[in-house]
This record gives C-alpha cells, structure tokens and sequence, in this order.
C-alpha cells in the first residue's frame, strides 16, 4: 500500500469505500453474535483454544499443507517432512500471536522479526529480518510479481508508521491492509504467508473486535479457498479502490465464517460433544 500523497489517515480513507461500511457491520455482527452466545461466559477459554487449533490448520492448508482437523489435533511431530513443518510453524506463530499483541502498535517490524524467527525456526543469517538484494523468496503458491529490497523496506517502514501513528479506521480495515501488503511483500526469505495471516490475527485480537481469539479468519480464508483468496490479493496488489476495497470484503467474509465456526464450537459444547 503506498502512502505517497495519502491523508493523515489513509487506512481510513479506505474505509469508505463503496461496500467497506457494509463489510464491516456484517462482520460486527457475526463477532457479536459468538460473544452474546452463553458458552461464552463459562467456557470462553476452550472456544479460544479450540479456535487457535482451527486457525492455524486453515492457515497451513492455505500454505499448501491441507490437513484434516483430527489429524493436527493428534500430532506430536511437526518436523518429518515438508507438509509437516508447515503446520508446525502455523501452530507456533497461532500461539506466538497473543503474546505480542503490546509490542504491537509500539514496534510491529519487530513483532514481524519475531514471527518469522518462530515460523522459521532455524538460524540461518536470514531468519528474522526482511529479505535482502538477491536472496531468494520460498513462497510459490503467490505468484505476482515480486517487489525488490528496496521497495519492501519503504513499504514496511510506511506500514510501521501507519499502525504506531494509530488510525480511526475500522479493525477490519487495518487487519486487511496488514495481512494483503505483507503477502504482497513476501518480506522475508520464508513463510511469508503464514506471517501474514498471524499479522492479520494480532491486528483483531489488538483492537478490540476479537479480544478473545474466538473468530479466526484463517479458517474462512481457507474454506473460501485458495483460488479466491489469491484473486482478492491481485486486488489488493493493484491498489485501485475496486480491488482495495474487494480484498477488505474477502477479509470480511473470512472473519465471518471463522464467527460462524466458533459459534458451531460453542453449540457443540454446549451439547457436551466437544
């Protein structure tokens, strides 16, 4: 997202364009309805935790590591192969998530240093920093055009002063342009994707919308499926308001039926079935 020319507050700018007020009602109202549910007020911590297993299972499937439920839940081994690892990495940064949430909107280019050390997890001189001239970028299923060093740190130095400079737009406009400029980015050698969407988590948790961690959009992202998900992100990437403001409803939407899977956790707990 480019800054050059912008307002004072360019992320609320976004915010009105046409279709981002009715996304952003819709999904408050998906939010609210998960909260007002009666399991919330005596079970909220097993709906979170139930909803971190299912975000981070939707967050690899959308790496390329599709896997049942079950089979993430009943895991202990996350090394063996490369599917494996990834899934080990979405469910590290899914439990990484919540404890940066203060460091946040003070130093997010270091909580985006600590998310790729956690995903990562290796040591290599390119863990944990933005990618520099000429390395390489692991991330094959985003194939749009890959900005260079220089432009990925002007950019993220831009987004790092939009989010500590605070902004009145909507929690749901703020998480979109994280998570779309981040993916657009692919900022580091690695794992940019699940960074991305974790990015994304931190932002709903942080401001209030989902303090809980109950909705987790990784789990709509992922049942809108990859096809849609990467045409909203061409979208993103063009910068016009159209595609702007289609990348914050497919967002929208994915925050959504994370609501609607939640509130299925919470039926199903009630029930005394889960």
């Amino acid at each position: 997202m480019s800054t050059t020319g912008a307002t004072a507050d360019p992320l609320a700018t976004l915010g009105s364009l046409p279709g981002v007020a009715d996304s952003v009602e819709t999904v408050r109202k998906a939010v609210d309805r998960v909260y007002g549910h009666r399991i919330m007020r005596r079970r909220s911590n097993a709906v979170t935790s139930e909803a971190a297993l299912r975000g981070a299972r939707g967050s690899a499937a959308l790496s390329g590591a599709d896997w049942a439920l079950e089979e993430v839940r009943r895991r202990t081994d996350f090394s063996a192969d490369a599917e494996a690892r990834v899934v080990g990495a979405a469910l590290r940064l899914t439990a990484e998530a919540g404890q940066l949430l203060s460091i946040w909107r003070q130093s997010p280019l270091r909580v985006l240093a600590r998310l790729h050390l956690v995903a990562a997890a290796s040591e290599g001189p390119e863990t944990g920093r933005p990618r520099q001239a000429g390395e390489a970028v692991e991330e094959p299923l985003v194939e749009l055009p890959l900005p260079d060093a220089q432009e990925v740190s002007g950019r993220l130095e831009g987004l790092a002063d939009l989010i500590i400079a605070g902004s009145a737009a909507p929690a749901l406009v703020t998480a979109a342009v994280v998570h779309g400029e981040l993916l657009a980015l692919r900022p580091f050698t690695s794992r940019n994707g699940l960074i991305a969407r974790a990015a994304e988590r931190i932002v709903l948790i942080g401001s209030g919308l989902d303090p809980k961690a109950v909705c987790p959009a990784e789990v709509g992202h992922a049942e809108l499926g990859r096809a849609s998900y990467l045409a909203a992100l061409e979208g993103y990437a063009s910068g016009t308001p159209e595609g702007m403001a289609a990348w914050i409803a497919h967002c929208g939407r994915a925050v959504e039926l994370g609501a609607r899977e939640s509130t299925a956790v919470c039926e199903a707990l009630q029930r005394g079935a889960a």
